[in-house]
């Protein structure tokens, strides 16, 4: 074969990898559309202009405003001993005339004081002339301000800010931020130029940068990292669970999987286990260095011209908190929610979708979604909100007769519209589309421009219709892709829109969800911050696969450090028919999730694997709606306090430094710890903080530390902490036809423990309340009913 012609061959396959994984394009410089955009590559041009912040020029305490003085740099070579050394050089302006410019520019500097917990740093780069007065990704727009709560102290070396729970130390020069604990312990600080001295490696400090292709500036905040500290969250990231040592770019992004770096739902958030988190505000692109290249150094390089970060000081509980009040709780979903979802990509027909909820009936499969995908359309994938009339007789009567036997539907759609769809014209006649900067589309497709209030109002127009149907939610499907370089209706670009367009799609669908049938909740794919305000989320399109299955544990752990309580995923896997050892061991795995759903290439159904696996499907299946009141306690309790359901160790217990270092294991809730099962095992290894366990299927008791469990029957580990009260109610087919007045309260105490305690939620409660069992010779019994009344408590103890 000539060289030309391997070259050829070589090209065409580098170019089909770099069209399948955008990272590896990225890698090798070759644009494809919609690649996530590295902002940090503009840090390392050194063709442009760097400016260092360096002193504090004026501040006003009062007021928390005031100015930096920065230092103009550019990045030098020098040859030594056959090595070249890059260092930074500070230089005079180049511009012309110069009297007109500044060598070192003064930029504004303002802390704001959110809560007691909360402190905001602002820095521009320039003067912001156009500053909206409300952003989408804040509880109504706009940020608190409670000064009351810090105490002004003028200090020999700058200014002081304190409060109950920590403080704030501003040095004039050289240009400190340092962020204490309430014991004195510093936290982290920004890093100036001169913290580089004792180094030869170029590290960048606090600064920004002005490109030399067209003037733009983007901020670097950069601050220390502590030796041991450990950085956690960034939104659904399938990678190391612990960030630090990583790069991570937030760009919303068909990630095609769960095995990479790119992520369907990245959040600009990330908390440390050295008691603080960061709320990165700005919807531009963002890539945060993580100690990769410095170890010390911790570069959050923003695409935007202005810094607004939001640090929170505390535990993780804290620090989850205070990000969600700032940014959104999640609305609590409706317990039928909360059961099992019945999917396949695709049931086409109202026949396949009553046979569907004939067989989980048949064969005793307790389920409350049927879920209809791209199927139901005239044609496959075509949205036009239209059930296929030919294949659907009266998909009203369908959805009525299923929600009699205990069924919700769920319907797919996407926002994009293909030339073939008869939406097309209409949408394009109406500018209800994104546009490109001469006015045509960005794409062949026709992507819903939100930011039109036409377009949202035409949208949930098509979206009520079908709720008049019988729908009861819809499947928010993609919504990454969003055009970049596009023009939107509110004269931004996609630079600013596209990481918002996730928010705004999630948004849109939630509202009118909220309006039509009296809740919220949508199934979506793609977030932002703020998503976590429009449950629920689910994983994307996994593999088949046991490192599929243990690198969705870890995206759906990062969400929930993100701010997002309620998560699912596609149990088994998406991409192939799952292989029923897989499935089966996946299936606890999401029946020990705040929300579940069966989903991927057929067969999904249960019923269409061997006996044995329907046997072990339906058995775990039945766990899950026998635990119900548990789940949707602990449910109700996360919405309150932005917690996650499915929580890292370290959340629970942050004072365990071994919970620092798990990934592979989770608190579901506050008082079940559960490790699937991710290879063709029937044990493994666990580690239990400090206490007693008992192990919800064998009831064995273990003590803290590492230990080799066997699953019990259905293939998961489940344990439950010492002194826990886990309601139960009897097992019904839907949440439709459980009995909430008969609750059963199994008690999991060990020798020696008197009294225990859980939580309990009624459908029709104001919030959740606490019960008490106390033992009484050899049982456990409630000495007061704190549901007035609404429910009566059977009692057992576990033992």
């Amino acid at each position: 074969m000539k060289r030309s012609t391997i070259a050829a061959v070589t090209l065409s396959l580098a170019l089909g990898l770099a069209f399948a994984q955008k990272a590896t394009a990225q890698i090798q410089n070759i644009d494809v559309l919609n690649a996530p955009v590295d902002v940090s590559k503009d840090f390392e041009n050194y063709a442009n202009t760097f400016y260092f912040a360096d002193e504090l020029a004026s501040f006003d305490p009062a007021t928390g405003k005031g100015t930096v003085k920065y230092t103009r740099y550019n990045y030098k070579t020098r040859q030594a001993f056959n090595n070249m050394l890059v260092k930074p050089d500070s230089i005079a302006a180049n511009e012309f005339p110069a009297t007109e410019y500044e060598a070192s520019p003064i930029q504004p500097f303002a802390i704001q004081f959110v809560s007691d917990r909360t402190v905001r740093i602002k820095m521009a780069s320039g003067p912001q002339f156009h500053q909206p007065t409300e952003s989408l990704m804040l509880v109504n727009g706009t940020a608190p301000n409670h000064p009351e709560s810090w105490k002004y102290s003028k200090t020999s070396t700058g200014h002081k800010y304190t409060s109950k729970y920590g403080s704030v130390e501003i040095i004039a020069k050289p240009w400190h931020v340092k962020i204490y604990d309430a014991s004195g312990k510093l936290l982290t600080s920004t890093l100036h130029n001169s913290d580089f001295a004792s180094t030869y490696t170029p590290v960048l400090p606090f600064s920004y940068v002005r490109r030399n292709s067209d003037y733009s500036r983007s901020m670097a905040p950069v601050f220390s990292l502590e030796p041991d500290e450990k950085i956690f969250g960034c939104g659904e990231s399938f990678t190391q669970f612990n960030k630090r040592g990583q790069k991570v770019v937030l760009w919303t992004d068909d990630a095609n999987g769960v095995q990479n770096e790119t992520m369907y739902k990245p959040i600009p958030f990330y908390m440390s286990s050295r008691g603080y988190g960061v709320f990165m505000h700005t919807s531009s692109p963002i890539t945060v260095d993580f100690g990769k290249y410095w170890a010390g150094a911790n570069k959050m390089m923003i695409g935007d011209d202005e810094a607004d970060l939001f640090i929170f000081i505390g535990e993780p509980k804290d620090i989850l908190d205070q990000y969600t009040d700032l940014t959104g709780k999640a609305t609590m979903p409706p317990l039928w929610s909360f059961g099992f979802w019945m999917s396949r990509i695709t049931y086409f027909s109202e026949k396949e979708g009553r046979e569907v909820a004939k067989n989980l009936r048949k064969y005793k499969i307790p389920s409350d979604v049927i879920h209809f995908d791209t199927g139901w359309f005239d044609v496959d994938w075509r949205n036009n909100y239209e059930f296929a009339s030919k294949r659907f007789d009266d998909a009203s009567k369908m959805m009525a007769d299923m929600k009699k036997d205990g069924f919700n539907v769920c319907l797919w759609q996407l926002p994009y519209f293909t030339p073939k769809n008869t939406l097309f014209n209409e949408i394009v006649d109406n500018n209800l589309a994104v546009k490109d900067r001469k006015g045509n589309l960005p794409y062949e497709d026709a992507v819903l421009d939100f930011t039109n209030p036409e377009t949202v109002k035409w949208y949930q127009g098509k979206l009520k219709h079908l709720f008049d149907q019988g729908v009861a939610v819809f499947k928010v499907d993609f919504g990454e892709a969003a055009p970049a370089d596009g023009i939107y209706s509110n004269g931004r670009t996609g630079f600013y829109e596209h990481n918002l367009y996730p928010l705004r799609y999630n948004k849109a669908v939630a509202e009118v969800t909220k309006r039509e049938k009296g809740y919220t909740l949508i199934w979506a794919r793609s977030t932002w911050a703020g998503s976590q305000r429009y449950p629920l989320h689910w994983g994307g399109d996994a593999a088949t696969t046991n490192s599929a299955m243990s690198a969705t544990l870890r995206g759906g752990l990062s969400l929930g450090l993100s701010g997002f309580s309620f998560w699912s995923h596609d149990v088994g896997g998406f991409v192939t028919k799952s292989p029923e050892n897989l499935y089966k061991r996946w299936t606890p795995f999401g029946m020990l999730t705040s929300h579940v759903r069966s989903h991927g290439e057929p067969p999904t159904e249960p019923w269409l694997y061997s006996e044995d696996f329907l046997n072990s499907f339906r058995k775990a299946d039945n766990m899950r709606y026998e635990l119900m009141p548990y789940i949707y306690a602990q449910a109700k309790d996360c919405s309150e306090r932005g917690l996650p359901m499915m929580r890292a160790m370290f959340v629970e217990f942050p004072n365990d430094p071994g919970s620092w270092l798990i990934d592979n294991q989770y608190m579901f809730g506050s008082d079940m710890l559960v490790a699937p099962l991710f290879e063709e095992v029937t044990e493994r290894d666990v580690y239990l903080p400090e206490g007693t366990w008992i192990d919800y299927q064998t009831k064995k008791v273990y003590q803290g530390g590492w230990h080799k469990i066997k699953a019990g029957d259905i293939p998961i580990i489940a344990l439950v902490k010492n002194g826990t009260v886990l309601p139960h109610i009897k097992l019904a087919q839907s949440t439709k036809d459980m009995d909430w007045t008969r609750l059963t309260l199994k008690v999991y105490a060990a020798e020696g423990t008197n009294t225990a305690t859980g939580k309990i939620y009624l459908p029709d409660g104001d919030k959740a309340q606490t019960v008490t069992a106390t033992k009484s010779g050899s049982s456990f019994e409630v000495g007061q009913n704190p549901l007035n009344g609404k429910t009566t408590f059977k009692t057992e103890w576990i033992k």
